[in-house]
């Protein structure tokens, strides 16, 4: 297993185990969310495409309330327990998404519901996921796992896009939420076998840069404590200007996407199978690109340039779609902005949290890539509004966005630069406390 693994990632023998679950564990995680994800974007529409700005804030909405429950969660309770409490608590609610659907109460109202609670289920399962890794892994692993541990939640959202197309007639839409519920339950269980692999012996260690205890230590602190931690820090608050350029970036195309789809394709199992197809592009191109090239890469390059890859793209694909605003256009960038965000932004951005403190990895972390992108989805969303109130055309918004994702680009550098310090400080702190 060491020997195929070691041709596609560069990992040790001791770390082959964590790498194998924490694979798993995205593979799952991912599978459940994109056989429900075709689902929300048709309940977005059927709810009513002038509606998605409510929507976006209405998630954020649930989003503000979540965050102290969710702080005071992290606080109290160790690691090993309060992050299997996440997942089930989600698990019961997809259960009970699926009686009302079934019983058929009040389609509309539950379908707005449904879309709202599949993104703040979205955002809090994934940040969960990326606390975890960057409390297991150091900044020199992450650079080389990250990109792998990133293509089993890829193989995974490759895996749920296929049981959609191919179950979504002779089953319903609604029956596929029992098998995102029974995904969900099998990345509880791949949690618990990598808390056990965590805490082998050390001649075993899967992961020799973990505190043996972690899993079982409470974070403690306050509740409410992410919102200072992000305040009094000039590095997380880049990290959060960063995630809020990228709802930025992602907000204005799906809008675009949505209208354009809106105008032009009227079935709505039609565009149900076209989101899921989109789903399954993105999936194929960024696996293939995890496997075998994103660890080389972002080693190569540095997190920096790996981070600025994505705006880059977005200065070139709205650019294109402000001369040329159809269909294929707004789907091809919508497929290759995904794919380079999957691929190599995100790796990129989940390495700057392995150069923070335990509590802020995820306290602080929580409130940037949940409440700050959300908050961002629903501030942007109104913008978007906005411009389409004043007049302007899906062209001339796409051309408004250009200069945002330069300055998105440039930021990516700096919080590179950034983040290299900060691995030399923590390098030579640990040779004093050696020596």
């Amino acid at each position: 297993m060491y020997r195929l693994v070691a041709r596609a990632v560069p990992v040790t023998t001791n770390e082959l185990r964590a790498l194998l679950w924490s694979f798993a564990y995205f593979f799952t995680l991912l599978a459940g969310y994109y056989v429900l994800r075709p689902l929300r974007d048709q309940m977005g529409i059927a709810g009513g495409v002038r509606n998605l700005p409510w929507l976006f804030t209405a998630t954020f909405v649930v989003l503000l309330v979540l965050q102290p429950v969710y702080g005071a969660l992290v606080a109290r309770l160790p690691r090993s327990r309060f992050i299997p409490i996440v997942y089930q608590f989600f698990v019961m609610n997809i259960v009970l998404f699926w009686l009302m659907l079934m019983l058929g109460l009040h389609t509309v109202v539950v379908a707005r519901v449904f879309f709202v609670w599949v993104s703040v289920f979205n955002l809090f399962a994934v940040t969960v996921f990326w606390s975890f890794m960057a409390d297991l892994f150091t900044s020199e692993q992450g650079k080389r796992l990250f990109g792998f541990i990133g293509a089993g939640g890829t193989a995974g959202a490759l895996l749920g896009p296929v049981i959609t197309i191919v179950l979504s007639i002779p089953l319903g839409p609604v029956n596929l939420l029992i098998a995102a519920a029974i995904f969900l339950e099998a990345a509880i269980f791949c949690v618990y076998r990598l808390e056990r692999a965590s805490r082998l012996p050390p001649r075993e260690n899967a992961m020799p840069a973990t505190v043996p205890s972690a899993a079982d230590n409470r974070l403690g602190g306050s509740a409410f404590a992410a919102l200072a931690e992000v305040a009094r820090s000039p590095y997380l608050l880049g990290i959060a200007a960063w995630v809020s350029l990228l709802s930025f970036g992602g907000t204005f195309l799906y809008y675009e996407q949505a209208n354009i789809v809106a105008a032009n394709i009227p079935d709505r199992s039609s565009q149900t199978r076209l989101f899921a197809s989109i789903d399954l592009a993105v999936s194929i191109l960024t696996l293939a690109t995890q496997a075998f090239a994103t660890g080389k890469l972002i080693a190569r390059f540095g997190v920096g340039r790996a981070a600025a890859a994505l705006p880059a793209l977005y200065v070139g694909g709205f650019a294109i779609l402000a001369l040329m605003p159809g269909v294929a256009v707004v789907l091809v960038l919508q497929v290759l902005q995904r794919t380079m965000n999957f691929a190599i932004a995100n790796p990129a951005r989940q390495v700057f949290f392995t150069v923070v403190n335990r509590e802020e990895k995820y306290k602080a972390k929580n409130l940037i890539d949940v409440v700050v992108f959300r908050g961002s989805d629903a501030l942007y969303g109104w913008v978007f509004d906005s411009l389409q109130a004043i007049g302007l055309k899906l062209g001339i918004i796409a051309l408004c966005a250009i200069p945002v994702a330069l300055g998105w680009t440039l930021l990516s550098a700096a919080l590179g630069r950034t983040h290299e310090r900060l691995v030399v400080d923590i390098s030579m702190q640990d040779a004093t406390k050696t020596t």
